[in-house]
């Protein structure tokens, strides 16, 4: 059975791991050309990031697993770039459109989720990913089908007396790194309250918490609207960076890459194996792709091994090595416990 390492309770804004992930993200755009990677990588990895803390929501503190996830990075995408293009080209604007518009059809789909539960949840979570995505194929009118939602601007940040541009892929990031900041204090703090318990006893036993006088319905259903409210800012950043909005995010392969970055970090043990997950995962893509076109199957080969002797992936595999590093107290003997 995966053990839980977080820490039950906390009421600390600023822990030692996220002024850690503040430090390095803050500071990578520094440093990441040295070690013979590129200033773009940085914003993929913290777009899927955002996108993968937000999913963590469902499948690793509530136990819901979606498989069609990635369909709300796509509703994100397009309304970014539709509210850019048919409202008002506002970066504050679109990227609260992207959330808006994200959470209202996550809210819907919950409706019909927030009662049903495992394989059965499972199954329709596909259903809908799949619905959304046939939608956007033939919706040429609005979405242009398969060739996309082309030219989205990479809006400058308006701060009111002064406009800064995001022209470059560094400007870019560091938007990605206020919201990543942003978007963790957040999260931290909400899965270490009252309500982030309850979604962890939802993951234990949803029967026993309904019989304790929780509505559970109702939490599952506030859970996936506020998880698909996080996927639409990632899916609007990332028409950003990718100046686009496609519908191949929005496909079966990519709802399943973000299930397979969150189990392989660690997600249902620890908030941070999401951030693991995800790192491995482009990494993996951009050292293990040159040298081979089959580094997913490579990748995909790593996962089971994991997955078979330890379920706790990444984030669990440093916590046992923090555990033989960190010197034991010693024993109390005798005669101290006496005095």
């Amino acid at each position: 059975m995966a053990m839980d390492y977080e820490p039950k309770q906390t009421t600390a804004w600023i822990t030692g791991p996220i002024a850690l992930s503040l430090v390095v993200f803050g500071t990578l755009p520094l440093w990441i050309e040295s070690i013979g990677l590129y200033q773009y990588l940085g914003v993929e990895v913290l777009i899927w990031v955002i996108f993968a803390l937000g999913y963590n929501l469902l499948l690793g503190y509530t136990g819901l697993p979606s498989f069609g996830h990635g369909a709300f990075l796509g509703i994100g995408a397009y309304a970014f770039g539709l509210a850019q293009f048919e409202v008002w080209p506002n970066l504050w604007f679109c990227l609260i459109a992207a959330f808006v518009v994200t959470g209202l059809f996550g809210a819907a789909t919950a409706l019909f989720l927030s009662h049903r539960r495992g394989i059965y949840f499972a199954l329709m979570t596909i259903a809908f990913g799949q619905i959304y995505y046939f939608i956007a194929s033939k919706w040429t009118d609005v979405t242009h089908g398969e060739d996309g939602l082309l030219n989205i601007a990479r809006l400058p940040v308006d701060l009111g007396v002064v406009e800064l541009p995001l022209a470059g892929n560094a400007q870019l990031y560091y938007l990605c790194f206020a919201v990543y900041a942003v978007l963790v204090l957040l999260l931290w703090r909400l899965t270490n309250s009252p309500y982030g318990r309850v979604l962890r006893a939802i993951k234990q036993n949803e029967t026993r918490v309904a019989f304790v006088g929780y509505p559970v319905g109702l939490y599952k259903w506030s859970v996936f609207t506020l998880s698909c409210g996080i996927a639409g800012i990632a899916g609007a950043l990332f028409a950003m960076a990718q100046e686009g909005a496609y519908i191949n995010v929005m496909s079966l392969q990519w709802s399943g890459i973000i299930v397979l970055m969150v189990l392989i970090g660690g997600g249902f043990v620890s908030f941070w194996g999401p951030v693991f997950g995800v790192i491995l995962y482009f990494v993996a893509r951009d050292v293990l792709g040159a040298y081979t076109e089959t580094w997913l199957l490579w990748f995909g080969l790593m996962f089971v091994v994991l997955v078979i002797f330890k379920p706790d992936g990444l984030a669990g595999m440093w916590h046992d090595l923090m555990r033989r590093v960190q010197p034991r107290p010693a024993p109390v003997t005798a005669s101290k416990a006496e005095g």
